[in-house]
């Protein structure tokens, strides 16, 4: 790991290329000197700027290994105290002198004309200017620590089954099996060790329900959604286009997703569907294994990039080269994945829990598709602008999900296979959009339902759930199960009401491949520009570059559903 940050790392201009933060004494003398230092001309602050841009990087890449180092290895104490050490020690007091050079930027650029290009990150840094209080910086550091404790505990649970040991990653595998009382079984297991923590896991969230509303309050906002909104900076859209996501996604996609179950339904010759019955092959064939381990699927995926850009290819052979890549499930590791990027190597990391399935597979995708972003941004000015809005930051990652499945020929031995891995995908896009709805919509409700009890959170979740999901499946045995699915959901306690970008991307996704069936090259060139970007223009200038719309309306998400929907119909025929 170290070779490849010697080797590809920037290098530095400013700090002392052996210079390693530890504590807050290594990083002080450099930040004094960025808020001494007088800015007369547009020159003065183009080289204060790259001298800000370097401090940012390599903190922002020391804090980076600190989280990576603690998912990866949950149960590592001396991950868990750097990583505190880091919150407390350095985050709270860079806090303070982020919002004194922020001032100073501002009080310059109102003064002065500053350039067109400067306009994106000058208006984030003017909201966070606004945001800024000194109260909030202790609750935002206790926030962070506590929100790692959610990584923890999902991280311990692990069922046995068969005398083994499984993570629930590798537990769920169980779930596609053909034999019904097999599939039973392990939901019931499943369900029986996530049960088992939701007295804590309800206790940790209404701790930082608590913090987050804290925040707001100290910050002037009647509630953490509207402080979030802003925190987030989401200067294209507002809390009532989501609510209008909401609803679209109720008139025009559940419909779909309960006929795909209605299909399911008969053709597993059900009377009805349990939980455990989704996951499963429709038809009773085994479940589709596209690779055997995580270096083949490493191998393979290097070869299904190569098919769509050479280029593709090679970010994903120098970070396996390095070992920038953890993918395969264990104990003691966080669930989930992530492309974490490291603005000083210029190199991401990829984190994952492959169990060997087809949603691993998607997954690599997913994860390459932020990776492609990750270097073609690599070179850009500035930190600040490799800093990616989520909004096109999950474009880049689902759309390279469906432009893959144009090659996915490669992970399958024959057609039928094949055929059943682009189903199953589309399929999936149908279905996960009702549960974005519910997991924004749910967070909405709680945010603004300030003091709510438990049981409250916990009706108020039946409600929104059945709401994009209808009745069509069966809960019986399972009930309490389904009420705390919300807690499988890392986002609600990580990365709080991050999950709507979810949904405005798959649109974006969509549209993408629409483009890329019409025409390949042309869509896939507006793809890269549009990443090569980074976040230096608006984000609906980003969609714009794209080839798509930045467009969340009743009637393009009925459009681009649609298309969804015709071709899975192409390819069942």
């Amino acid at each position: 790991m170290n070779k490849l940050r010697e080797h590809r790392k920037q290098t530095r201009k400013f700090l002392p290329a052996e210079l390693s933060v530890n504590n807050w004494p290594d990083i002080e003398p450099y930040i004094n000197e960025l808020l001494g230092t007088e800015i007369k001309t547009l020159s003065d602050l183009d080289n204060w700027l790259t001298k800000r841009s370097e401090v940012e990087a390599v903190l922002e890449e020391d804090k980076a290994w600190l989280y990576i180092n603690q998912s990866c290895h949950t149960d590592n104490h001396e991950y868990a105290e750097a990583f505190s050490n880091f919150v407390h020690e350095i985050d709270q007091r860079l806090s303070v002198a982020v919002n004194q050079l922020n001032k100073k930027l501002i009080e310059y650029c109102e003064a002065e004309s500053c350039p067109a290009e400067y306009e994106i990150f000058l208006k984030g840094i003017e909201k966070d200017i606004e945001l800024f209080r000194d109260e909030n910086i202790p609750v935002q550091a206790e926030l962070e620590i506590k929100e790692q404790k959610y990584g923890n505990i999902a991280g311990a649970m692990t069922v046995n089954y068969e005398n083994k040991n499984l993570t629930l990653q590798q537990a769920q595998n169980y779930l596609k099996e053909t034999d019904r009382n097999v599939r039973e079984n392990i939901f019931g297991l499943i369900a029986q060790r996530r049960l088992k923590d939701r007295d804590d896991l309800d206790e940790l969230f209404n701790q930082l329900i608590g913090l987050r509303h804290k925040l707001a309050l100290n910050a002037g906002f009647k509630n953490y959604l509207q402080y979030r909104f802003a925190q987030l900076k989401r200067f294209d859209y507002n809390i009532e286009d989501c609510i209008d996501f909401h609803n679209s996604v109720a008139d025009h996609v559940t419909p779909l997703y309960n006929s795909i179950l209605r299909k399911r339904k008969n053709k597993l010759k059900l009377d009805s569907l349990a939980p455990f019955d989704l996951d499963v092959d429709p038809e009773g064939k085994k479940a589709l294994r596209p690779f055997n381990s995580p270096k083949e699927l490493i191998n393979k995926s290097i070869l299904c990039f190569s098919e769509i850009d050479s280029e593709f290819s090679e970010f994903i052979r120098i970070m396996d080269a390095n070992g920038y890549l953890d993918l395969d499930s264990r104990k003691g590791k966080a669930p989930g994945g992530y492309n974490y990027p490291l603005y000083e190597s210029n190199v991401p990391f990829i984190f994952m829990n492959a169990t060997n399935n087809l949603r691993d597979l998607e997954t690599m995708m997913h994860e390459g598709g932020h990776t492609i972003h990750s270097f073609l941004s690599k070179d850009l000015k500035w930190v600040f602008y490799k800093e990616l809005p989520a909004e096109i930051a999950e474009v880049a990652s689902m759309s390279m999900e469906l432009i893959s499945m144009e090659h996915w020929h490669l992970f399958f031995n024959n057609s039928e296979d094949l055929k059943r891995a682009r189903i199953s995908q589309l399929e999936g896009i149908i279905g996960v959009l009702p549960w974005i709805a519910t997991i924004d919509k749910f967070q909405h409700w709680i945010y603004t339902h300030v003091g709510h009890s438990i049981n409250e959170r916990n009706e108020a979740w039946n409600k929104i759930y059945d709401e994009f999901h209808g009745e069509f499946v069966a809960w019986k045995g399972f009930e309490l199960a389904k009420t705390y699915l919300w807690q499988k959901q890392m986002h609600l306690f990580q990365f709080p009401l991050y999950y709507i970008e979810y949904g405005i991307a798959q649109l974006g996704a969509i549209a993408i491949w629409k483009n890329y069936r019409e025409n390949p090259k042309n869509a896939l060139n507006a793809y890269k520009k549009a990443l090569s970007l980074g976040y230096s223009v608006s984000i609906p200038e980003l969609f714009s570059a794209a080839g798509i719309k930045f467009d969340f309306s009743s009637q393009y998400i009925k459009e681009l559903i649609y298309f969804v929907q015709n071709e899975l119909d192409l390819i069942r025929n």
